[in-house]
């Protein structure tokens, strides 16, 4: 007697589908704001948390991104080609890259304000709902994160 091999649910039942799809309409959305900046969605992630907290170690970046720093450095040259960041050796430590926003990388904090705008009205929800959803896949997120011991970053 054989037994048939168990096959995954269609694409559209499974949740890490969803998310990814959404993840990438998201992406879209925000598309031509971003071309509008000159800016990639991963080069925009980067500067958001810059923009919060300059100054920061290479490592620090790819664990708030939950990527590997090798991942991370070609972006991040990329991006200080155009001037957008500058890195640096770490006075107090010459095994850490700095990385630090250039004038033209602050003044982009400004023109980037209206991407949240843009996520409300292209997803025809509330701010309300959006800010539970977003909770929810965080929680999502940290779960999984919690259990399979990949990501250490504190995020409460």
């Amino acid at each position: 007697m054989t037994t048939e091999p168990k096959r995954p649910p269609p694409l559209e039942d499974q949740l890490c589908y969803a998310i990814y799809s959404a993840g990438m309409a998201v992406q879209r959305a925000y598309k031509p704001l971003l071309d509008a900046l000159g800016l990639t969605y991963p080069q925009y992630l980067v500067l958001n948390i810059l923009w919060r907290e300059d100054r920061q170690t290479v490592g620090s970046l790819a664990e708030q991104l939950a990527l590997e720093p090798s991942t991370l450095t070609p972006l991040l040259k990329r991006m200080e080609t155009a001037e957008l960041v500058q890195r640096t050796r770490n006075p107090g430590d010459e095994r850490q890259v700095l990385v630090v926003l250039t004038d033209q990388g602050r003044a982009l904090q400004d023109r980037a304000g209206c991407l949240g705008e843009t996520l409300l009205e292209a997803s025809g929800q509330s701010p309300a709902e959006l800010g539970d959803l977003n909770l929810k896949v965080r929680r999502l997120r940290d779960g999984i994160y919690s259990r399979i011991g990949r990501w250490s970053l504190d995020r409460s």
